[in-house]
């Protein structure tokens, strides 16, 4: 085949992926509409699949021409493609499209900006104006209120408003409220809307700022189902905090129709400009740009900085050997050779737990994991004592080339502190409070059908806005799979006087009643933890969750405070 052809190939193996991945996506709406939240599941989950299935189809039709590197002929193709993708409006995405293909083909010494794009060839580049995206509105035409109805109308949800009139006052009021810097006359500012709303579990999101002579103030508009009745404005987010929070890495990525996502993600920049691009693509949907996105940051960060890589801060694990680098806000997860004797389980169900988690609703308590195989890390970064460690624990994974060290396969984590570590420094307001979200991280996690399994406190960490976030996945299970049981209660006196266990237990019984024993032997926090849950310590809590999943009942985690819902002003 001539560089054309190939460059050609493997263009339309991602145009069809791209068509293939904004079909399912436009489905989202309707689903929405018709609040058929076990679709909304279903969509979000297939779209993870979608790009290995078109990478592996196109790897397949190329194999047959490609079983040994013709670097000439390589070298041609990558230039050729880089042409086609001068004026492409996804040209970032199809450009780590030809990576994946170029990587299943050949061998990692290949893998370099000669080859396949480490480095973004259309940086440089005339960028995709942002307007694409959006739609600006005026309301020095029509007016404030009816300004807001037209925007809210340009939806087309598929559903009425319960009573729109009522939500655009209120709107208008938390406005007012909440960004004071907006309070202009008509004729003083501009709003610019993204173009179609973003979707997540039970919800829709209009995203948008506001522009004035103050300045730019961006929102986020959540939209909801008021049961049989129509629809209704749930909440007005003007808070830079919250709204990263909603676009946050422990959350389902949001399904958002888009035929520029550099457009995209630049205006989403904008409006919280401490994302980076990678956590901006995912956010979206395009988890596989966030991973090119993301190497690219790292391999920065590695020529700017000096310092080298430590074991993570925490309890050790028996499944997973953690490093990270202090300058650098992640971890680096690697499956061990060996684990302890209390899990009874090996790799391939470690590998398809993490998957689980992933492809699940992470309902903002459960850390994103991004997936790399034969990651390169500069030998020099490691010392002596750790490279050392690693030999020990994951030799197997690990291949030591000249000065590289090459990692063959890893999760990269999002690092936070450890709950445990962050409770011995924490005063005891700040301790109580995180007690308390790990008792609501729990229950979130429960009512989607989420089992933990190990709850212990050094499986959870405190993030920078002091959520309480799951990133332990060895032991992760379907809450549906487990069996909930109540302690026996004694027979006789003989049996208060036994540390002896006189019952019973299979491999997925679960006991409620010591969840504190195991969790909090500190008095203290197991005495917020029972005024804050005392639910979680009964078992006829967990079962009847259990039957609220087989039923079909959907629980909305509300990713931002109660405070900010409308609902409360009715």
């Amino acid at each position: 085949m001539q560089p054309q052809n190939i460059a050609e190939l493997i263009l339309n193996g991602f145009k069809k992926h791209y068509k293939l991945f904004q079909q399912i996506t436009a489905q989202a709406p309707l689903a929405f509409a018709n609040r058929d939240w076990a679709k909304m599941h279903d969509i979000s989950r297939l779209r993870i699949t979608y790009y290995d299935d078109r990478v592996n189809e196109t790897t397949q039709q190329l194999q047959q021409h490609a079983k040994q590197l013709d670097e000439s002929l390589w070298l041609q193709t990558k230039q050729t493609y880089q042409l086609f993708l001068t004026f492409h409006p996804q040209a970032e995405l199809a450009e780590t499209f030809y990576n994946s293909v170029f990587c299943r083909l050949f061998h990692r010494r290949y893998f370099n900006n000669d080859f396949i794009f480490v480095k973004a060839t259309l940086a440089d580049a005339p960028a995709l104006p942002v307007e694409a995206e959006y739609r600006s509105y005026f309301p020095v035409v029509d007016g404030l209120k009816p300004t807001i109805r037209k925007i809210i109308n340009q939806f087309d949800f598929k559903a009425n408003f319960v009573n729109l009139e009522r939500d655009i006052r209120l709107l208008v009021k938390a406005f007012y409220k909440q960004a004071p810097d907006t309070h202009h006359r008509a004729w003083q500012m501009r709003f610019d809307i993204l173009q179609t709303p973003f979707y997540r579990n039970k919800a829709a999101y209009i995203v948008g700022r506001v522009v004035s002579q103050s300045g730019v103030q961006p929102f986020i508009i959540a939209v909801l189902h008021h049961q049989d009745e129509g629809l209704y404005l749930d909440a007005l987010l003007t808070n830079s905090s919250q709204m990263r929070v909603i676009f946050g890495f422990a959350r389902a990525y949001f399904m958002v129709e888009t035929h520029a996502p550099s457009a995209l993600v630049r205006f989403l920049n904008q409006l919280m400009p401490n994302k980076t691009l990678a956590e901006l693509y995912n956010a979206i949907g395009f988890h596989k740009q966030g991973k090119t996105e993301f190497y690219r940051e790292f391999l920065t960060h590695l020529q700017r900085s000096t310092d080298d890589f430590v074991i993570a801060p925490g309890t050790p694990g028996m499944v997973m050997m953690v490093f990270t680098l202090p300058s650098f806000d992640y971890v680096f997860k690697i499956i061990k050779d060996k684990f302890g004797e209390s899990k009874p389980f090996g790799r391939d169900t470690v590998l398809k737990r993490y998957q689980l988690v992933k492809s699940h609703d992470r309902v903002g308590r459960m850390a994103d994991t991004i997936e790399y195989s034969n990651v390169v890390f500069p030998l020099a970064r490691f010392n002596a004592t750790l490279l050392e460690q690693l030999k020990a624990t994951i030799g197997s994974s690990m291949i030591i080339e000249g000065d590289l060290l090459i990692i063959k396969h890893m999760y990269i984590e999002r690092r936070m502190t450890p709950l445990n570590l962050y409770l011995e420094s924490a005063n005891s307001e700040d301790a109580a409070i995180a007690i308390t979200e790990y008792g609501q991280a729990l229950k979130e996690m429960i009512a989607v059908n989420i089992f933990p399994g190990d709850m212990l406190l050094k499986n959870f960490g405190v993030s920078k806005h002091k959520r309480i976030i799951f990133y332990d996945y060895d032991e992760v299970q379907y809450l549906t799979d487990m069996n909930f049981r109540a302690l026996p209660k004694a027979k006789s006196y003989d049996d208060y006087l036994t540390n002896e266990q006189s019952y019973s237990v299979a491999p997925q019984d679960v006991f409620p009643e010591q969840l504190c024993t195991f969790v909090m032997p500190n008095p203290r926090y197991k005495e917020i933890f029972t005024q804050a849950h005392p639910e979680l310590l009964d078992v006829i809590f967990w079962q009847q969750a259990q039957q609220n999943v087989r039923k079909g009942i959907v629980s909305h985690i509300y990713p931002y405070p109660a405070a900010q819902r409308f609902i409360h002003q009715w």
